[in-house]
C-alpha cells in the first residue's frame, strides 16, 4: 500500500494499512441487542387486540384491527423479512462473523431484501475513504491511501486550496513578466508585434507548466463522509468495469493535454462495498473472467484497478491495491450453481454459508398476522395506496394460501403477492376510496393475471370458436389432459392415440407434440404398462400418440395417466367419456403419483366446461380452487390406473372386463407416494 511511500505535498499519513475486519465481539457490541431481536412479533397499536381463541380459524390470525393503518411496520429490514427463518438466522451469524453467504431460491422470496438487511447490521464506525494520488516515479501506477470516513474530503480540499494559492502566485508572476516584455518591446525596441508574440509564448509556457501542479491534487475515489450505515452495493448484471473498477480512456494522451492517470481511475462495486455488503444476483450471468477476479478480491481483501478494455489507454494504468474487504452475498435460482465458477463457489462455501430459500411456509396464526403486516409494509413503502380493510386482507392471505400449492401452507413469493397488493390499491385509489376493499382485491386478481394466464384464457376462447374442445359424449382414443403453463396457469390439452399395423421390423411408439426429456420418459413408462396388461401382441402394432396443439412443447410427466387412458382406449376400442379431464403421473406398476399445479389444472377444466376431473389422491389435500368453480366441477381422486379407467371409460361389459384384468396384472397401488412432480416454472405445458 502507498502508506509506506508518501508523496510530496501529501497530507499527514494515516496509521498504515486499513483496519482489519472487526471481530465478532466488536460487531455484536456495535449492533447492540439487534441480533437477538430478529423476526419480532407483529406489533399493533395499543388499543388493538389479538383474539387468541379465534386465531386458529381466522385468516387474520385473530388480529382485531380497523385497517392496515393499525399495524406498526418495523423500522429495520431484517424485522420485515417473513418466513425465511433459517436464512435470517444465517444472515445474523454471517454479519457477526463477517462471513460470505450464497442464497439460492425462487425469484421474489426475499433474497435481496435480506442482503440489504445484513448491511444494516454491520457497524459503520470502521468505514474508510480511499484517495488516489499521482505517482511521480511512474504515472501509470497511481498511489492509493485509506483514511477514516470523512477525512478524504478534508484532504482533497487542502490540496485544492494549496493548488489554488500556487496557481494564483504563478498567474501573478506570469502577468508581471508579460507586462514587462510588452512594455520593453513597445517602449525600448519599438516592435509591439514581437512583444505580443513573446508574451504569448510566455503565457503558454506558464499554462503548460501549471498542469504539473494540478496533478498533485489527489482524487477521492471512495467517499463515505455522509454514509450513515455500512454500504450495500448491488452488482447484479454489472459489466467488468462497473464491478472491478476501470480507468477512463483519455483521447489526449500526450502534448501536455492529457488527464493525469490517477484522475481517470474509477472505482468498482467491489471497492465501494468495502466494509459493507456486495450483492450479486444471478451470479452465473457474470462472465468467467469476472468471477475469477471476484474470487481474487474475496481472498486478498484488496484489488488493483486497471483498464478493463485492452484497446483503451487505461490498459496501461494499474493502481496500487485498493481495499475491498466486503461480505459477498451471491444469489440465484437453482440453475445459478451450474454455471457458477466452481472455485468461487468453493470460496464462498469455505468461508461462509449456503442457504436455500423456501417457496412456502407453514400456515399458522402468527404467520397470518405477519402476512397482514406485509400488506401494511407494502402500503407504507408505496406511499400512495389506501390502507386495506380486514376483508381485503383476508382475501390477500387466502390468495397466499392458494398460490402455495400446498395444503396448510402460504406462499413466500412476496414479489408477486406485492404486485397484487399494489394493483388492488391502485384500483381503490382510482375509484376515490379511502380504503381498499375485498372487491378491489378480487378485481385485482383478474387484472394482474400473468402473461401465461392471459395466453391460456385466449387459447381456450379460440378453441371454442373452432370447436376443438369436446366436453360431452364419448370418443375412442381421445382424452382431455390438463397442463400448467408458466407455473400458475392451467390449460386443457387433448391427447389422442391411434393403433395401426406394424410398418417396421417391430412395433414402435410414436409421440408428437415437441415432447421434452421427462415427457418422453413418461411415454416410455406408459408403454411398459400397456405391454404388460394387453392380451394382444403389441409387437405387431404401432402406437401413435398426439399432444394436440402443444406448440410450446410438453415438459414433465403429469400427462402419464392421460396417455395411458388414450392408448388403452385405442387398443381395446372402448370409448372415453369426454366430460372428464385428468392429470397425474404414473409408475411402471400403474400407481398414480402426485403432480404439481393441481389447483390451476382443475380451474382450467372448469373453465373449459367439463363436469369431472381426475387427480392423484395424494394431491387431494393441495386443492384450493376459487369458490366460483366449486359448484362447476366434481373432483375424483384416484390412486391406480385401474380406478382411472373405471371412471373414464364407458360401455359395458367391455370396460368391467378390462379393469378387472388390469387390476389382476398390475396389482395394488403403492401405499407410499412420492413428492409432487412437474411443478416447475417453465412456460412449457406440464
Amino acid at each position: 500500500m502507498s502508506e509506506d511511500k508518501p508523496t510530496e505535498n501529501s497530507a499527514p499519513e494515516s496509521d498504515g494499512e486499513p483496519d482489519p475486519a472487526p471481530d465478532a465481539d466488536r460487531i455484536a457490541d456495535d449492533a447492540g441487542d439487534g441480533f437477538e431481536d430478529l423476526g419480532s412479533e407483529v406489533e399493533v397499536e395499543a388499543e388493538v387486540e389479538i383474539d387468541e381463541e379465534a386465531a386458529e380459524d381466522d385468516l387474520l390470525g385473530g388480529l382485531r384491527i380497523g385497517s392496515t393503518e393499525d399495524i406498526r411496520v418495523p423500522d429495520r429490514l431484517v424485522d420485515q423479512v417473513i418466513g425465511q427463518n433459517e436464512a435470517r438466522d444465517i444472515v445474523k451469524k454471517a454479519a457477526k462473523q463477517h462471513r460470505h453467504v450464497m442464497m439460492i431460491g425462487s425469484p421474489g422470496t426475499g433474497k435481496s431484501m435480506l442482503a440489504k438487511a445484513m448491511a444494516e447490521l454491520l457497524p459503520k464506525e470502521s468505514l474508510q475513504d480511499v484517495l488516489v494520488y499521482h505517482n511521480p516515479d511512474d504515472s501509470n501506477e497511481p498511489k492509493v491511501r485509506t483514511v477514516p470516513a470523512g477525512k478524504g474530503e478534508q484532504i482533497v480540499e487542502a490540496h485544492k486550496e494549496e493548488a489554488r494559492k500556487r496557481n494564483q502566485m504563478r498567474s501573478f508572476l506570469m502577468w508581471i513578466i508579460i507586462a514587462i516584455i510588452i512594455g520593453y518591446a513597445f517602449i525600448v525596441v519599438g516592435q509591439l508585434l514581437i512583444g505580443i508574440l513573446a508574451a504569448g509564448i510566455i503565457y503558454l509556457a506558464f499554462r503548460y507548466s501549471s498542469r504539473g501542479g494540478d496533478a498533485m491534487v489527489p482524487k477521492l475515489l471512495i467517499n463515505n463522509a455522509d454514509t450513515q450505515k455500512a454500504p450495500f452495493k448491488d452488482a447484479t448484471g454489472a459489466h467488468a468495469g462497473a464491478l472491478l473498477g476501470d480507468v477512463r480512456h483519455d483521447p489526449f494522451q500526450s502534448g501536455g493535454m492529457e488527464t493525469p492517470s490517477h484522475d481517470r481511475v474509477e472505482s468498482g462495486a467491489i471497492h465501494e462495498a468495502n466494509k459493507g455488503v456486495l450483492f450479486v444476483d444471478e451470479i452465473n450471468t457474470l462472465d468467467v473472467r469476472s468471477q475469477q477476479k471476484l474470487m481474487t478480491a474475496i481472498q486478498e481483501g484488496e484489488f488493483s484497478i486497471t483498464g478493463q478494455s485492452e484497446r483503451s489507454s487505461g490498459a496501461m494504468v494499474q493502481t496500487e491495491p485498493v481495499p475491498c474487504d466486503f461480505i459477498m452475498i451471491a444469489a440465484g435460482n437453482m440453475d445459478a450453481m451450474e454455471n457458477m465458477h466452481p472455485a468461487l463457489r468453493s470460496r464462498i462455501k469455505g468461508y461462509g454459508y449456503e442457504v436455500y430459500f423456501e417457496d412456502t411456509v407453514e400456515d399458522t396464526p402468527e404467520m397470518r398476522r405477519k402476512y397482514a403486516r406485509f400488506v401494511a409494509q407494502e402500503v407504507e413503502k408505496d406511499g400512495r395506496l389506501p390502507h386495506f380493510e380486514p376483508d381485503a386482507l383476508r382475501e390477500i392471505i387466502l390468495e397466499a394460501k392458494r398460490r402455495s400449492g400446498r395444503k396448510d401452507h402460504l406462499t413466500l413469493k412476496f414479489r408477486e403477492l406485492g404486485g397484487l397488493v399494489r394493483v388492488a390499491g391502485d384500483i381503490a385509489r382510482s375509484e376515490g376510496r379511502e380504503m381498499t376493499t375485498r372487491d378491489d382485491v378480487l378485481q385485482a386478481k383478474k387484472r394482474s393475471r400473468s402473461i401465461e394466464q392471459q395466453v391460456a384464457d385466449d387459447y381456450i376462447e379460440r378453441r371454442k370458436d373452432y370447436e376443438l374442445k369436446v366436453s360431452d359424449g364419448a370418443a375412442v382414443g381421445r382424452v382431455n389432459g390438463l397442463a400448467v403453463m408458466g407455473g400458475d396457469s392451467g390449460i386443457m390439452m387433448p391427447v389422442m392415440a391411434e393403433v395401426t399395423p406394424r410398418q417396421g421390423e417391430g412395433g414402435e411408439v410414436f409421440a408428437t407434440g415437441k415432447l421434452q426429456e421427462i415427457a418422453e420418459e413418461a411415454v416410455e413408462n406408459v408403454s411398459a404398462i400397456i405391454k404388460k396388461f394387453s392380451g394382444e401382441n403389441i409387437a405387431e402394432k404401432d402406437i401413435h400418440i398426439q399432444f394436440v396443439q402443444s406448440y410450446e412443447g410438453v415438459e414433465g410427466d403429469s400427462a402419464s395417466i392421460t396417455v395411458a387412458t388414450a392408448v388403452i382406449s385405442a387398443l381395446e376400442g372402448i370409448p372415453v367419456a369426454q366430460d372428464i379431464a385428468m392429470t397425474g403421473s404414473l409408475s411402471v406398476r400403474g400407481d398414480v403419483l402426485p403432480v404439481g399445479g393441481v389447483t390451476h389444472k382443475i380451474e382450467a377444466a372448469a373453465k373449459a366446461g367439463v363436469d369431472r376431473v381426475i387427480i392423484p389422491k395424494a394431491n387431494e389435500q393441495d386443492v384450493m380452487i376459487e369458490e366460483e368453480y366449486e359448484e362447476m366441477i366434481e373432483i375424483i381422486p384416484v390412486s391406480h390406473i385401474s380406478e382411472v379407467l373405471d371412471v373414464a371409460l364407458v360401455g359395458e361389459p367391455e370396460k368391467d372386463s378390462l379393469v378387472t384384468r388390469l387390476r389382476e396384472i398390475t396389482g395394488h397401488a403403492l401405499d407410499k407416494q412420492v413428492g409432487p412432480s412437474g411443478a416447475g416454472t417453465n412456460p412449457s405445458p406440464q
